[in-house]
């Protein structure tokens, strides 16, 4: 309350009670009864209260010209970063995105792939991709140790897709430079429904405004990306624009596996935690990481699920045993296991696996390592895995988009949506509606949509990218989602799996990105065999 707004309470409560009722009766009802009638006599409507609306913006970009060499092979390309109107219910514009496209000079369309990338969150810009995987330049860090300050640094980046596809880097609506426009409003664009409906229009719209409706066809999304590359490669297939080859890059498909009273999580996780703990030398074994992770695999789907399923009716004997075989496999001791009830949670996971060290572990790659203020603690206090690069990333990002790509702005770069993530409604409504998995869900289990998009393109082809070291889509989880999709055996290969020593964002480990590339290079062509 302001001083005049005390004020002017003070005064009014000096008056009796009474007398301000009357007051009010006199003041204000006969006045609005008398106007209502008057409205009422003359045939006028209530006026409707006017709703905000945000200026639309022209379609514009800056448009650089650019060379990029690796492997024996020159690309001149043009860089265009601007933003394309996407359109509500009633054909107007309500959302302006954001994106950067890599497009190779003098290239008939139909012979050259298009390739749309976008990062997750939900809430995220696609800084992350942008200047990390497979555009012509990447950041250079420290990973897995934290990059200091500025000065940054960029260089061209070999491992680029720009030899095999012309690359799009999107930005989500309200994320980066992208925002609602017109009459939109948060509610139009944070959900999972209407962020593929928003994507679906941004890639129709791109296509038609490039002429690339011939050319062959790829999505690659990262984290909640995948959520989105799924829904959405079945919502464009049903308005006719079909497509090669979807990537996922460390994958969360189904998030009713972290509904409460289910052991989908712990289960999922325990090979992850195999391969972290022997990444630091905290299990005795002489098997190399892929061995040693399948034998995790094995155990985890095998023992450890089983003995779960009894929970409190596994007799104690089986638990002490079960406890010891866990505590070999993810490096803790056998009472912490214990204390766990076999259950180990990855926040825990992080901060007990160095607890001796007083060191954490990162979220998205466990390769990076922290100190908290209190070693006792249950849980690390910041991820350093996020911490270790989000100013090299931010601070290179804004220097690159406008001393090479000449684009400046007065409007700020989100690269988390505000208030985004804390607005998304999870509700989805699933390809195949009315039969098996498919219809409306309170939360999206998106494989479903992915399943019916091969089903009825029996030639589209996914390729499963997976770090170890990730603990925020667990690599275990992603195979469980993706082999279960009730998929004809004919078309179970259709899916393939690479898996690379890193974590969540695999290119902050440069031969991990190396190795990807390699694999997406087979992938891309693969996916445009006839």
């Amino acid at each position: 309350m302001t001083q005049t707004e005390a004020s002017k309470f003070l005064l009014v409560s000096r008056v009796p009670c009474a007398v301000v009722a009357l007051m009010v009766v006199l003041m204000s009802v006969p006045a609005f009864s008398q106007a209502a009638e008057n409205k009422q006599h003359a045939g006028e409507a209530e006026p409707k209260k006017e709703e905000p609306s945000v200026p639309i913006p022209a379609e514009a970009g800056s448009v650089t010209k650019h060379e990029w060499a690796a492997g024996g092979r020159m690309v001149h390309y043009t860089a265009t970063a601007g933003n394309l109107l996407i359109r509500d219910a009633q054909d107007k514009p309500n959302g302006s995105m954001f994106y950067v496209a890599y497009t190779e000079d003098g290239v008939d369309a139909k012979s050259r792939p298009i390739t749309f990338f976008y990062n997750g969150g939900p809430g995220a810009a696609t800084i992350w991709l942008h200047m990390g995987s497979f555009g012509p330049v990447r950041v250079v860090t420290q990973s897995p140790e934290a990059t200091g300050p500025a000065p940054f640094e960029w260089v061209q980046n070999q491992y680029s897709l720009l030899d095999k596809s012309d690359l799009v880097f999107v930005d989500a609506p309200l994320t980066g430079f992208s925002r609602a426009v017109g009459k939109g409003t948060i509610k139009d664009f944070a959900g999972t429904d209407q962020d593929i409906a928003a994507f679906r229009k941004f890639i129709v719209r791109y296509i038609t405004a490039n002429q690339r409706w011939n050319s062959p066809k790829f999505l690659f999304g990262e984290s909640y990306g995948t959520t989105r590359s799924a829904g959405l490669v079945s919502a464009l297939q049903n308005d006719g624009v079909e497509f090669n080859g979807v990537t996922l890059l460390s994958s969360i498909l189904n998030y009713n596996r972290r509904n409460p009273g289910l052991d989908y999580e712990a289960v999922g996780y325990l090979p992850s935690f195999a391969a972290i703990a022997f990444h630091y030398h905290k299990v005795k074994t002489s098997l190399g990481l892929a061995e040693w992770v399948e034998q995790a695999r094995v155990f985890a789907r095998g023992p450890y699920a089983e003995a779960l399923q009894q929970g409190d009716k596994l007799p104690a004997a089986e638990f002490d045993a079960m406890a010891a075989k866990v505590a070999a496999i993810t490096g803790l001791s056998v009472e912490y296991v214990k204390e766990a009830k076999l259950r180990i949670s990855a926040t825990r996971f992080r901060k007990e696996l160095l607890r001796e060290d007083q060191r954490t572990l990162g979220r998205y790659d466990a390769r990076f390592m922290g100190w908290d203020q209190d070693s006792a603690g249950e849980s690390p206090s910041y991820d350093p895995s996020d911490t270790g690069i989000s100013g090299v990333y931010v601070g290179a990002f804004h220097e690159y988009l406008q001393r090479e790509l000449k684009f400046m702005s007065q409007e700020p770069y989100y690269s988390s949506g505000p208030g985004v993530n804390e607005a998304w409604d999870f509700k989805h409504k699933a390809a195949g509606a009315g039969s098996g998995r498919g219809g409306e869900q309170t939360a999206p289990d998106v494989a479903v949509d992915l399943a019916d998009a091969i089903r009825k393109n029996p030639k589209l082809r996914v390729f499963s990218a997976n770090g170890y070291f990730d603990l925020a889509t667990p690599f275990f989880s992603t195979e469980y989602d993706l082999s279960h999709m009730d998929l004809p055996e004919k078309l179970v290969d259709n899916v393939q799996f690479g898996y690379y020593p890193a974590g969540h964002m695999v290119y902050l480990n440069v031969d991990a990105l190396k190795e990807m590339k390699a694999d997406l290079v087979k992938f891309y062509a693969l996916a445009q065999q006839r």
